[in-house]
């Protein structure tokens, strides 16, 4: 028989449950519920493994492994806890705990950790010195985002690849950034892309840089993302929507481990970790023949899956005072809600998910007439609200009439202007927006509900860059009725 599972368990009933289920496994188990009695009992006899909750009468037991370890340095540790934020999980991980269990925990799973705990021989990981992590992105309790935390610490110490997946807003990046800063390449850049927001034609010269006279306007060598993202991450966004001869040479850089620049003879090594990140069920489009097969199985090492807000309807209180902190330092007016306000925000679909939720509650800081928020007053503001289809991952985006000749006009407008790199996007916004604007009026007649409809914006929104481009709407209405 091995030797005893050491349990630190303040909570009567789960210690009771955990003990008979590992005695039903045939371990034995010694039990106790003080941090100090757990140091006397190591002092005095070796365990195969210890099981210690986090809030303890008389202190932190993640605060106080390295104790245990001093004892007993080869100790398998799993951490039950109702402390359940991402800030738990991975102090859980930094001080080498094999596995991390929220509260309430599913019993089967714990038993299966702690006999593989009691198997496993590999050695325990420390965290880098100094190491804080106070100022994370992920905000949440519920079951579903403990699963996302659990894998995010399963990932901090290595370099897998990553494929995170999840409808539009519900936090990709964020999820992206919290593994390169609390992982082992934190001191290196996090450089992110948007796959789907470059020309085509475009985009092999920004992910892999060219060399000068490479093409018509290359004056000068032009250094890639892959070669920004040295000695840190790369993030790529909405890889579904990567064109399939950039597909192509991504999948060649992933195998060779190599780039190679337009126009260039030599391959540079890459020295970034890859996180991709797409909100489309790849499977349709492989078969569509959209998307490679071969590539995916590059990207889909380690798979992220992100639930939308409406399975994670518990945390939106803390989402939406994180949300209302956040505004307020960054100089919005401080507000709360009161309890039925709250109750009210939990009731809604939330069909952009986190990122409407946090435009929101950015426009609630804002415009609310008092700092203490009731119902009515979040009421109002969503009667203002112009309802958006209900998302899906996979589900394609809302078909925009003419967007092939967007698309067309765009890529002359890039090849006739060459904007400086650095430059693109605003110069492309500014010559593009308002022909748009004004195609969406003409479209609906001067309605400004329904092309902030069709554009997908607020109508605030719509009508403050009206103004500020002085469009007037009323002529298109004009039109319309002449």
């Amino acid at each position: 028989m091995s030797a005893p599972v050491l349990l630190v368990e303040d909570d009567i009933s789960i210690a009771v449950v955990i003990t008979t289920a590992l005695e039903d496994e045939g371990l034995q188990v010694v039990r106790c519920d003080t941090i100090a009695e757990r140091d006397r009992l190591l002092n005095c006899e070796h365990y195969s493994a210890l099981i210690t909750d986090v809030v303890l009468k008389d202190g932190d037991g993640i605060e106080t492994l390295p104790a245990v370890k001093d004892r007993q340095p080869d100790i398998p540790v799993i951490v039950v806890s109702a402390q359940n934020t991402l800030d738990t999980a991975v102090r859980a991980s930094d001080t080498g705990a094999f596995e991390y269990f929220p509260k309430p925990f599913d019993l089967d799973e714990l038993i299966r950790a702690v006999t593989a705990a009691i198997a496993a021989s590999e050695p325990e990981i420390h965290p880098a010195e100094g190491e804080e992590h106070t100022e994370l992105p992920l905000v949440g309790r519920s079951n579903p985002m403990q699963a996302v935390y659990r894998m995010i610490t399963r990932v901090l110490r290595n370099d897998l690849t990553v494929l995170i997946l999840g409808e539009s807003g519900t936090g990709k990046e964020l999820v992206a950034e919290a593994i390169h800063k609390l992982g082992q390449r934190s001191q290196g850049p996090f450089v992110a892309v948007n796959t789907a927001a470059i020309p085509a034609d475009l985009i092999e010269s920004e992910l892999f840089g060219h060399e000068k006279g490479a093409f018509t306007g290359a004056f000068a060598r032009h250094i890639g993302k892959f070669e920004q993202a040295r000695g840190g991450t790369l993030f790529l966004d909405e890889i579904g929507d990567m064109p399939m001869q950039a597909q192509t040479r991504l999948l060649r850089a992933l195998q060779s481990g190599s780039i190679l620049r337009v126009g260039g003879r030599e391959e540079v090594p890459i020295d970034a970790r890859i996180i991709a990140a797409t909100n489309k069920d790849l499977a349709p489009l492989i078969e569509e023949g959209r998307f490679r097969e071969d590539l995916y199985y590059r990207l889909n090492v380690v798979p992220i899956m992100l639930p939308p807000l409406r399975e994670r309807g518990e945390d939106i209180d803390a989402l939406a005072r994180h949300f209302l902190a956040k505004a307020s330092r960054e100089g919005l007016p401080r507000r709360a809600l009161t309890d039925d306000a709250a109750a009210l925000l939990r009731a809604q679909p939330w069909r952009g998910n986190v990122r409407e939720l946090r435009n929101f509650i950015y426009r609630l800081a804002l415009l609310a007439r008092e700092d203490l928020i009731d119902r009515a007053s979040v009421q109002s503001m969503l009667a203002e609200e112009i309802p958006t289809p209900a998302p899906s991952l996979g589900s394609p985006t809302p078909p925009f009439s003419g967007a092939s000749d967007l698309e067309t006009a765009l890529a002359r407008w890039l090849a006739a202007n060459a904007p400086e790199p650095g430059q693109i996007y605003a110069k492309a916004i500014a010559a593009f927006e308002r022909p748009l604007l004004t195609h969406m009026l003409d479209t609906t007649g001067g309605n400004q509900l329904r092309a902030a409809r069709m554009l997908g914006i607020n109508r605030n929104t719509l009508r403050k860059r009206l103004d500020e481009l002085d469009i007037d709407p009323e002529r298109f209405a004009a039109r319309t009725r002449s």
